[in-house]
């Protein structure tokens, strides 16, 4: 019994993947246990975050998710479609394969290879850009990557993924900027957008792997440094109002540095007193600006033409008037006023 009992341990098998050994980097989307098959009494492990496909013939019979530890014999082969009704011999095993699925998602980090230009007006090179940012993934269909990965290769790593993704960027960059990016220089207001087309183009392309892009996002993108500065000048430009006033800034900037472009060389004092002036005015400007005070010039009224001298007018008369003009009481013809005595001629 003793020899027939260490034939039989000898002959079964433990079909599993301890990813400890067999995935030390832990990087591998899955990996074939290799036998040449599975013989009775074998039993089988599944740990967490791992899927274990059996195969015959590169077609998927069945795909056990459960972790914990299962006799192949009774637990296994009934669910099998295939091979339902394969009875184990004392030295004959089951020919089928164990691919074992790592279900997690990944996340890799991309970035552009080399600079990519973008078609900007005015810059006959076009605009050159890098971008950065990240792609999760994970596998979502067995029977392709079965198909077309497993059936030819023992693992399958986020690294081959990695290539694959990195190698389209350029080219998807291009079309989903050049369509959804309407500002060239703030192509992060329109991260979203582009990070979503670029996710359902190389979704498309994955699919047929058996994988599908789960998240896909645009963290930075780096601009020449010419680009920079320009970005920064505008910046300031519109922290203080308009150009006119960015210029004065700038002005008072240069007074700062002693009126010599920051060299600290010696002024003479009248040129000091203006600058001083000039600096005191133009902050003066910029504090009535930000409390409200500055008020719009108002417009110089042209000046009205002389109007010609009118001649003078005589005084009236009341001679023979029958009442007095001031008071009213009847005069008869009198030259004053009986009442009043105003003159009446």
């Amino acid at each position: 019994m003793g020899l027939i009992s260490g034939i039989k341990n000898q002959l079964s098998n433990v079909v599993e993947w301890d990813e400890s050994v067999n995935n030390a980097q832990g990087n591998r989307i899955f990996w074939k246990w290799h036998n040449d098959e599975i013989k009775k009494g074998s039993v089988l492990i599944i740990r967490a975050g791992q899927d274990a496909i059996f195969t015959y013939n590169g077609k998927v019979e069945g795909v056990f998710k459960d972790e914990g530890r299962f006799d192949i014999e009774s637990r296994i082969i009934p669910f099998l479609s295939t091979l339902a009704g394969f009875k184990f011999g004392f030295n004959s095993g089951i020919r089928a394969e164990v691919v074992f699925v790592n279900t997690k998602e990944f996340l890799v980090k991309w970035g552009t290879k080399n600079p990519i230009s973008l078609p900007v007006a005015g810059l006959p090179g076009g605009m050159p850009i890098r971008a950065f940012g990240t792609c999760a993934f994970k596998v979502n269909d067995y029977q392709a990557l079965i198909d077309q990965i497993a059936g030819v290769r023992d693992y399958y790593t986020v690294e081959d993924i990695q290539e694959r993704v990195v190698s389209q960027l350029d080219m998807l960059l291009m079309k989903w900027i050049s369509r959804e990016g309407k500002d060239m220089f703030n192509l992060q207001a329109n991260a979203y957008d582009i990070s979503r087309g670029i996710r359902e183009d190389l979704d498309m392309d994955i699919v047929t792997l058996g994988l599908t892009i789960t998240n896909f996002n645009i963290q930075s993108v780096s601009y020449p440094e010419e680009v920079k500065k320009m970005q920064e000048k505008a910046a300031a430009a519109a922290m203080v109002g308009d150009t006119n006033h960015y210029t004065q800034v700038q002005l008072a900037n240069n007074i700062g540095d002693g009126g010599n472009g920051g060299n600290g060389g010696g002024s003479s004092t009248a040129s000091n007193m203006v600058e001083m002036m000039m600096g005191m005015q133009v902050g003066q400007q910029m504090i009535n600006q930000m409390n409200g005070v500055t008020q719009p010039a108002q417009p110089v009224q042209p000046a009205q033409p002389a109007q010609p001298a009118q001649p003078a007018q005589p005084a009236p008369t009341y001679a023979g008037a029958k009442f007095c003009p001031e008071c009213g009481t009847k005069t008869e013809g009198a030259k004053y006023c009986p009442e009043c005595g105003k003159k009446l001629f």
